[in-house]
């Protein structure tokens, strides 16, 4: 910015940009914020505002874009959508009070990554900061969502796992360091949309990663954590902390723990599989049919928060998907019970993120009020789940800890209807401090008698229009009209002159003023102090009122799945060590719900490594091969999650991985085609499938030329025939219902068609055996093409299947008389030229044997066409 900075103001703004050079800094003035030079040019189109300047010394101008201080938080939150950070200066000093420049500080970073503010997220789901470590090959991960205190790493031997488990948690914001930082930023920008910060790797220098989280931590070992053998995911939980410290320290001291976890505990499902299953997010933008919506009957956001965590990490220990299971199976059978949890749950505000916030110094007089209310509400939530049982219940319920000396003091020491701004006074109980309530009592009586003064006055002076009236630039005064003034009191003090009258005060006035002003200054100091305190009790017992929050968010969601078993009628799946996967009956939990109750067909499904590894499913387009793959795939995923699954009965063998190859769309951003897209994703399945994995491939190959298409997807298949992953593979080339009878594992099944009068019926019914037709044709007539193109096409499939088959029985005859590939048949022509000598022929010779080898070629020729003509 090449402008001269002799201006105090700006030369101010300038140090705290330097500060922060990678934030847009609003800088108040005033009633306004505003934004210079570069900031300036970035925010007023991010921002929608008008773009102005301002002169900054003499003859200098710098771009200029302002907000209103009261709408800071909306305009804060229009840039952190945009993935931009922002800093705010703050006026550390009233500008009415002092003659030299404004003292300003940065009082607050808004990141993405680091928000509690409750309007700046979105409840439902987790607002995670994450961080990452490349070392050798491997990397190390460390995320946190600092509004609820969850505090994870883990560490991954290859780059490609801990890139594949940030796109499952899709981060507000990433954090990255180590060798080789360019490519782990060009990996990091392919995987993931938020903004990525670059972390100085010097600052471990400064204070090693280890020392930094043993100090925060208040520990002499990070072995009870799990880090102590893990650099990598030290070092980034470390790179973590770091930033909040310089971004938003008081969060922070929030994450008061850190737990290590290993992917190897859940199902992995990638983000492609996450999106062509349509689990949280659906292909359409707006529709509201994705499984997450399905089983989502929860009460509170904590519950809806984690019950989508689950989904999107299914279990591998089947102890824990029993427990799930028979926690959900008694909710069930106890529907009062289960009614009374919803009911009290819907009571219970977010207790994750209020604490937090509170803790972080962000909260209000109002969030105390909505904490109150939900702990009141935890002693009734224990209780209620004593008729229960399962073991996962009764372990809540002994982890539920009511935390009531925190309800008690902010029971007596709020009002019922706090305001929002603790600066506005008047919402600490009476009762609650006796300093307080003399201070309150003083400042009412004095009001009393300035009430009172009116009536007084007007009868001692006899002016009737006298006034008793008050305003912050002159306090309390009483006030005369001028037709009226030879009748004050000689008592009088002239304050003040207006056009029509003259306002005064007396001594007495001015003495129950100082103490009514007085004592109102003392009560706002006061309540406020008196809200930090409980504020700061709040923080003091955070970790108490977390664990109930963690628990009243495990009933939530345990509930969410009994009721949507309930509603979506689901049964409970028997989940095992086996490698078979047997489902009677299964429906699409999502597109059930869609076409509405009674009209989806339901079909079985049988996978195994014995003798139906492979199910290769032909049929026409449309007649559900694709509902069928991705029903069975849910079906797995909703019973390793612990829920009951859509089925009338279900027996899941336990899957470690699920991957899909589904759809077709041309990634345009990427500079992929259909086809390498296809391929990219087909490979990804290949290289990282195992034998217990399920495998949902459609229509592999249509990327491309048919043969071209065919010839892959008959070596795709081939290959998880010995790869032993459960497999199903749906495709419109009926070719391969040949790999039914040459590879031992395979089974063919098909989609049911019934033609009615040249009219095709989808009957969507899944049976054993392939099909040898496309019906293509058939399915664009459904699809409404005009009759015209429809005959015109039947026209054309006639003609090409003819023209196939006279080439494949001039084939089989050529193969008769020709060479054949396997067996050479003697060929006079290739003799005669095998036992030429070419070194020793002369030209002239050479010339003669090429002459009677044409000759020979002829008559081999009409030999040839002899016999295809007879």
């Amino acid at each position: 910015m090449s402008v001269n900075t002799d201006t105090p103001m700006f030369q101010q703004y300038q140090r705290v940009k330097k500060e922060h050079p990678d934030a847009l800094v609003l800088f108040r003035l005033g009633d306004f914020y505003e934004l210079f030079g570069k900031d300036a040019e970035v925010a007023a189109p991010a921002l929608g505002l008008m773009l102005t300047s301002r002169e900054i010394g003499k003859g200098n101008r710098v771009a200029m874009c302002g907000v209103p201080h009261h709408s800071i938080e909306k305009y804060v939150s229009l840039l952190l959508s945009q993935g931009f950070k922002a800093a705010v200066c703050e006026q550390m000093e009233d500008p009415r009070l002092t003659n030299r420049l404004v003292k300003r500080e940065v009082v607050r970073v808004f990141t993405p990554g680091t928000v509690v503010e409750e309007n700046l997220l979105d409840s439902q789901a987790n607002n995670y900061l994450a961080s990452v470590t490349l070392g050798e090959g491997a990397a190390g991960l460390a995320y946190a969502d600092v509004s609820t205190g969850d505090f994870l790493a883990a560490e991954f031997p290859h780059l490609e796992d801990a890139l594949q488990e940030l796109a499952l948690l899709s981060p507000a914001e990433c954090l990255y360091s180590g060798d080789g930082t360019d490519l782990l930023a060009q990996r990091l920008g392919e995987r993931l949309t938020c903004p990525l910060t670059r972390v100085d790797p010097s600052a471990s220098l400064l204070q090693p990663s280890t020392e930094l989280l043993l100090k925060h931590f208040g520990t002499l070992s990070l072995a009870g954590f799990g880090l102590d053998d893990l650099p990598l995911a030290t070092e980034s939980a470390a790179n973590l902390l770091r930033y909040l410290e310089k971004t938003h320290p008081e969060a922070a001291p929030q994450l008061k723990s850190i737990r290590v976890y290993s992917t190897g505990t859940h199902m992995v499902i990638d983000a492609t599989t996450r999106r062509n299953l349509e689990l949280t997010s659906p292909f359409r933008p707006g529709s509201p049919f994705t499984l997450l919506n399905e089983v989502d009957k929860t009460q509170t956001p904590m519950g809806a928060r984690l019950l989508k965590s689950w989904l999107l990490a299914p279990l591998l220990d089947l102890d824990e998907i029993n427990q799930r299971l028979d926690s959900v199976q008694a909710l069930l059978e106890n529907g009062a019970a289960r009614e009374e949890l919803r009911r009290l749950l819907k009571d219970i505000g977010d207790l994750q993120r209020l604490t937090s916030k509170l803790a972080a110094n962000r909260g209000n007089p109002r969030d105390l009020a909505r904490l109150r209310d939900s702990l009141a509400v935890v002693p009734r939530l224990e209780t209620a789940l004593s008729p229960f049982s399962a073991p996962l219940l009764q372990a809540i319920r002994a982890q539920i800890d009511p935390c009531e000396e925190v309800h008690r003091q902010l029971a007596d020491g709020l009002i019922e209807l706090p305001p929002a701004s603790p600066t506005e006074g008047g919402f600490i109980k009476d009762g609650f401090s006796e300093e307080l309530d003399r201070l309150r009592n003083s400042a009412g009586q004095g009001k009393e008698w300035i009430a009172s003064l009116e009536a007084g006055e007007r009868d001692r002076t006899g002016i009737k229009s006298l006034k008793v009236g008050y305003n912050q630039v002159f306090g309390y005064y009483i006030e005369v009209s001028k037709p009226n003034l030879h009748l004050i009191p000689s008592d009088y003090v002239r304050k003040q002159t207006l056009s029509n009258a003259e306002r005064f005060y007396t001594p007495e006035l001015k003495e129950h003023e100082a103490m009514v002003l007085g004592a109102e200054e003392r009560i706002g100091a006061l309540e406020y102090d008196l809200f930090c305190r409980l504020r700061d009790m709040v923080t003091e017992n955070s970790q108490r009122v977390l664990r109930t929050a963690q628990a009243a968010a495990v009933v939530d969601a345990l509930c969410s799945l009994a009721q949507a078993a309930l509603t979506n009628g689901y049964v409970r799946p028997s989940v095992n060590e086996g490698t078979e996967i047997l489902i009677y009956d299964g429906r699409h939990p999502v597109l059930e719900q869609a076409l509405g109750k009674g009209r989806f067909v339901p079909n079985d499904a049988s996978l195994n490594r014995q003798d139906r590894q492979l199910l290769v499913i032909t049929g026409p387009n449309m007649a559900g091969k694709s509902t069928y793959l991705r029903q069975v795939a849910l079906i797995v995923i909703l019973a390793q999650m612990g829920s009951f699954v859509p089925a009338r009965q279900a027996e899941i063998g336990l899957v470690d991985r699920i991957f899909t190859r589904v759809g077709a769309f041309d990634d345009l951003v990427g500079g992929q085609s259909t086809f390498m897209l296809e391929m990219t994703e087909t490979a990804n399945i290949l290289n990282n499938c195992t034998p217990k994995s399920l495998l949902l491939f459609d229509e592999i190959g249509r990327g491309t030329s048919t043969y071209d298409g065919l010839s892959i997807a008959w070596a795709v298949a081939e290959h998880v025939h010995e790869l032993g992953a459960k497999a199903l593979f749906a495709t419109h080339f009926h070719q391969l219902n040949q790999l039914g009878d040459q590879l031992p594992r395979a089974r063919n099944l098909r989609i049911a068609v019934r033609e009615e009068q040249g009219k095709m019926v989808f009957l969507y019914r899944i049976m054993e055996g392939g099909t040898d037709r496309s019906y293509g044709i058939q399915v664009a007539k459904l699809a409404g093409l005009p009759l015209e193109v429809i005959e015109r096409a039947k026209q054309v499939l006639w003609r090409l299947e003819k023209s196939s088959d006279r080439r494949q029985r001039q084939a089989q005859t050529e193969d008769q008389v020709q060479l054949s590939l396997f067996q050479p048949k003697e060929d006079p022509l290739r003799q005669e030229l095998q036992s030429l000598d070419v070194d020793q022929l002369s030209p002239l010779q050479a010339l003669e044997k090429l002459y009677q080898l044409k000759k020979l070629a002829a008559e081999e020729g009409g030999k040839g066409n002899m016999e295809s003509d007879g």
